[in-house]
């Protein structure tokens, strides 16, 4: 086991006879899909597929733990400590394998279930016989277990406060096209493109998923949402009052993967929760500059205001 001094996520990985893989990881998911990612991660340094592998996430009677789910590190963080575990288990599997099956160490990979063995094809064998052999030797019963604390590797707190925070930053652009109604201040989203580096996309539908949800909360965020005081009193506490867009209000977001693997990431990949989101009102506050002429610095940028300062920069407020 490897723990930093303030370790930010943590992952235990035992492997049965059978070759079925329990992993426990300190985060937590979301929604964001993660309890899958940390599947795909674990199944490929294994070799196995997806099916074998039982993710748990916040158990903390059984879990290790976990700064918590912020910054959209989660891929990254999370998913290096599930990697890094992962790997000591591989290791695990292939130095009892050598000894099984007399065969060089070196010449062994774990692919599609199998202990394969490189130069002597008849020794490649099923994962789950090297497991049950190495558990039942003679020489003692073997376990395969590991934990993994990951901490990204940081000067920050080193006393200067000064240094690289993170080992991964996400970058994306958005591009909106917005018609606007010069007489009620509507705004209609004609088009909208959203393109973010995710490093590798170990699961596109999941990325492109998280994509789509950022860019409509930014919409709602841009347009719609509001939440309305009066000396200090919320005068609109619930759905009715509060608009919040729904699926009647949503917009087609093309979403654009761009991969340029992170050397630092579980195989490449960065993070994409807020990524997503961010860039929304400033997308449409530009569109909207260009097609009327008006720059708005509140949101949301609601019908009347945009009217409002259209009348403003015509003379006609």
């Amino acid at each position: 086991m490897q723990v930093g001094h303030n370790a930010f996520r943590g992952t235990l990985i035992k492997v049965d006879d059978l070759g079925y893989v329990d992993v426990y990881s300190g985060s937590m998911d979301m929604g964001q899909g993660l309890d899958t990612i940390l599947r795909q991660i674990v199944a490929e340094t294994l070799g196995l597929g997806v099916d074998r592998i039982n993710v748990v996430i916040g158990d903390t009677d059984v879990c290790p733990w976990d700064a918590g789910a912020h910054a959209s590190r989660s891929t990254f963080v999370a998913g290096n400590s599930a990697l890094y575990a992962a790997q000591q288990v591989r290791g695990q599997i292939l130095n009892s394998a050598a000894d099984i099956l007399d065969a060089p160490r070196d010449g062994l990979d774990l692919a599609g279930g199998m202990v394969v063995c490189a130069d002597d094809p008849e020794k490649t064998t099923k994962i789950e016989k090297v497991l049950r052999k190495a558990h039942f030797a003679s020489a003692g019963n073997t376990m395969f277990m590991a934990a993994y604390f990951y901490e990204p590797p940081t000067d920050l707190l080193a006393g200067d406060f000064k240094g690289n925070y993170s080992m991964a930053y996400a970058w994306g652009c958005h591009g909106v096209e917005v018609e606007v109604d010069r007489r009620t201040g509507q705004i209609d989203i004609v088009r909208y493109i959203a393109a973010h580096d995710v490093g590798k996309a170990i699961n596109p539908l999941l990325l492109r998923g998280q994509i789509l949800g950022g860019g409509l909360q930014g919409i709602g965020w841009a347009l719609a949402e509001e939440m309305i005081f009066e000396e200090g009193k919320l005068l609109n506490p619930n759905f009715r009052d509060y608009k919040m867009l729904t699926a009647l209000d949503s917009v087609d977001v093309e979403p654009i993967l761009v991969e340029d693997p992170a050397a630092a990431g579980p195989y490449g990949a960065k993070g994409i929760g807020e990524p997503g989101l961010v860039p929304t009102a400033p997308a449409i506050a530009n569109a909207i500059y260009d097609a009327v002429g008006i720059r708005l610095r509140k949101l949301p940028m609601k019908p009347e205001m945009v009217l409002q300062a259209i009348m403003d920069r015509e003379g006609r407020g």
